[in-house]
């Protein structure tokens, strides 16, 4: 892990941290990586890349790395990530050429009832009382779920993946300036400044921050780790399992988690969804996740047109952009949940007869005025939901040294979970502020997103695989950020298959997301752009960051594989 020169270079911003030291470092990169080498590793922090990277050089699998990469990421970005979250993984066979889905989503208590989030009046929590309790915590999926894909698919040791996590953990990491400043933003109004041992985890005596390049310890994580990569179900029974029941069960509201619900999750695997999009084939998660029923449904709407004479510089490529997400969003709302309680209409909801007939709703010379869900094959009647999901998320793609690829998105809900750390050194998640808070309408029609026993939240997680005519791995991509999750995801599948951008060119593309009829554009676009887009009578909130975190590998006409971590985050792209 190269940790002593880490240390060394702490005080120094990350960019140079990741590009500075031995001859391994210097491959690594926060621009684009090419080169003939066969593995690449691209996430959120150049620790958990160099993590990864160090599993592939000892003939790793792209699970085995993503072990690796997980157990560091929960670490150094606690605010994204965590072992107590949740994750859908996409990964793809290069001897068989098949995909398949991890479901490592969070599940909600045995106790938990429709009304979940009512209070005792019948009116729904605010999101900050829900957020901020113990009542949000679901039990987390990722590392049973990582444990299911590693049986199947691992070649080295389940324990090879800990190894990095526990030194960092007991030896020291210098905290990035995204963990301070959120800390920082959060201090006012969450557990975290308030209960131990987040408190003094965080800040300092006086409550501040600890500052960008502290050097922070977590002897408690490195113990868990320990335990887990003994026996990956140490997290779900025993010590781990009680300290989680017991931090999730401190005021306020306590939740109602239970050791039998621990000891009884299941990750699920699941066939993965592809769909055509002009030469290729687009693989993402399936419901629970509306990763491949949203993006899948941009992209089909997207193939009556010729994106390509349309690039990112017109008003013609966006305004077709914002209008597919709309559409697409409304159905996604209106229909996804857990398929385990729910009648989701998948195959009505990418039916090409159906998606060609809401094609006919975009004007190439207007807004759509109001954009309402479609009712498509199969099509269950039900009420709309527009929970927010909230961007605690992170993203990484790899790829191996045998042609493996993982796409893995990776969440605990919001700005470090529920903000409740346990003695063991990680953070809750808040998943089950993902369900519907208002779960039925007047008429008594329940969402199929609203709350219930053992059910999974419905995701707007989009880990994306995408294959080429001869059915060979292409791209990998995904993001975090909430439900904006599918717009960043399709924005980078549009820019690379359709504008011709490089992977870096692509992470780095202004964020555009449309979800109903207002459309929230990141600042730094280009204003004549924006005039123009509201000239056809789009609705902007622009002049507004974007908490993107994409991170993609891409396959190029030379057969060499470049990378792209995006510019707002810590991330970087790297190979071996």
């Amino acid at each position: 892990m190269h940790l002593n020169r880490f240390l060394l270079t702490a005080a120094l911003p990350f960019a140079l941290i990741a590009c500075s030291g031995d001859d391994s470092a210097q491959q690594r990169t926060s621009g684009p990586v090419t080169g003939g080498e066969e593995a690449m590793v691209s996430a959120a922090h150049p620790l958990a890349v160099e993590a990864g990277l160090d599993v592939l050089r000892q003939g790793g699998d792209a699970v085995d790395a993503a072990i690796a990469v997980q157990m560091v990421l929960g670490l150094v970005e606690p605010q994204s990530s965590g072992i107590a979250g949740g994750a859908f993984m996409v990964r793809y066979d290069a001897q068989s050429g098949t995909v398949t889905v991890y479901d490592g989503r969070e599940t909600a208590p045995a106790a938990v009832t429709e009304d979940y989030w009512l209070d005792e009046n019948g009116e729904p929590l605010a999101y900050l009382d829900a957020w901020q309790s113990g009542q949000s915590t679901g039990a987390p999926g990722a590392v049973a779920m990582l444990a299911m894909a590693h049986e199947e698919h691992g070649r080295l040791d389940w324990s090879a993946g800990f190894e990095a996590g526990i030194e960092l953990a007991e030896e020291g990491f210098p905290l990035s300036g995204r963990t301070s400043s959120m800390a920082a933003r959060v201090a006012q109004i969450s557990q975290l400044s308030r209960q131990e041992p987040a408190r003094s985890y965080f800040y300092d005596e006086e409550g501040n921050a600890h500052p960008e390049g502290f050097i922070r310890t977590n002897p408690g994580y490195a113990e868990t780790l320990r335990a887990v990569a003994a026996d990956w179900r140490n997290f779900y029974t025993g010590e781990i399992a009680q300290d989680i029941i017991a931090t999730a069960s401190r005021d306020p509201r306590g939740g109602l988690l239970t050791l039998e619900d621990l000891a009884g999750y299941e990750p699920v695997r699941r066939e993965a969804i592809c769909v055509p999009y002009r030469v290729y084939r687009v693989c993402s998660a399936p419901p629970p996740s509306s990763g491949a029923v949203a993006v899948g449904a941009i992209l089909t709407l997207l193939e009556g047109y010729e994106m390509s004479a349309f690039g990112p510089d017109t008003v013609e490529g966006w305004h077709l952009f914002i209008e597919a997400s709309r559409l697409a969003y409304a159905d996604r709302d209106q229909y996804v949940g857990d398929p385990a309680f729910a009648d989701v209409p998948v195959q009505g909801l990418l039916d090409h007869a159906y998606l060609t007939e809401r094609r006919r709703l975009i004007s190439v010379d207007r807004a759509i005025p109001a954009v309402r869900h479609g009712t498509p094959p199969g099509a269950p009647e039900v009420i709309a939901d527009t929970t927010p999901d909230s961007p605690g998320t992170t993203h990484y793609s790899i790829r191996d040294t045998f042609g493996n690829v993982v796409s893995m998105t990776t969440t605990v809900e919001s700005i470090f979970g529920n903000n409740r750390m346990t003695q063991g050194g990680f953070l809750l998640n808040n998943q089950l502020t993902d369900f519907a808070f208002v779960p039925r309408d007047a008429d008594g029609r329940t969402h199929p997103n609203a709350p219930a026993s053992g059910k999974r939240p419905r995701s707007s997680m989009s880990p994306t695989i995408v294959l080429d005519a001869e059915g060979d791995f292409l791209i990998a991509t995904g993001s975090p950020g909430g439900n904006s999750i599918i717009a960043y995801t399709a924005k980078t599948l549009v820019a690379m298959l359709d504008w011709g951008m490089t992977p870096q060119e692509a992470a780095a593309l202004p964020n555009v997301v449309a979800r109903g009829d207002v459309v929230s554009i990141e600042s730094g676009f280009d204003a004549e752009l924006l005039e123009g887009l509201r000239a056809l009578g789009h609705q902007i909130r622009g002049e507004q960051g974007e908490n993107s975190g994409i991170h993609l590998i891409r396959l190029n006409a030379d057969g060499m594989l470049e990378g792209g971590a995006d510019p707002r985050r810590d991330g970087v792209a790297g190979r071996p």
